[in-house]
């Protein structure tokens, strides 16, 4: 797999009938290692491991309804209140990220409302927060780390 612009994380992988594995530690159990998976579990390993995120609080592959369509967010964070605080979407290294990524998870948002958004394929990483009463974004340089 493609070397990402995030730490270097001990994942394990393994191979069965000529595919590749990934384990979740969210989920507890091995996945399909696509170019796409391959992001959504290094970012995670990044956001506990660096960013001190509790695994508790962490949701991978929420289903969400809107407009009557089944959606699903790579990751969702929860504050220590249940309620959504971290929205991540993860692309495939080779997906540039472009308005319509940015589309995407502000869907997702109008129904979660949650405090910050990211979006992320690895090499390149966004980090926004909400301003709900101006209904806007502010990017930000990084993501803050947990706070109890």
């Amino acid at each position: 797999m493609i070397k990402l612009k995030l730490p270097e994380f001990n994942l394990k992988i393994k191979s069965k009938e000529n595919k590749y594995f990934i384990l979740d530690i969210i989920r507890k159990k091995y996945v399909v290692l696509t170019p796409e998976e391959w992001v959504r579990q290094n970012f995670l390993h990044f956001m506990i491991e660096y960013k001190k995120y509790p695994k508790s609080l962490i949701a991978v592959e929420k289903q969400l309804m809107i407009n009557n369509l089944a959606k699903r967010t790579d990751l969702l964070i929860f504050d220590k209140n249940a309620q959504p605080d971290i929205i991540v979407e993860c692309k495939a290294p080779t997906v540039k990220i472009s308005q319509e990524t940015f589309d995407q998870i502000a869907r997702y948002n109008l129904k979660l409302n949650a405090n910050y958004l990211i979006i992320t394929n690895g090499l390149q990483h966004y980090f926004a927060k909400m301003n709900s009463k101006e209904k806007k974004y502010i990017f930000l340089k990084d993501i803050p780390e947990y706070s109890k």
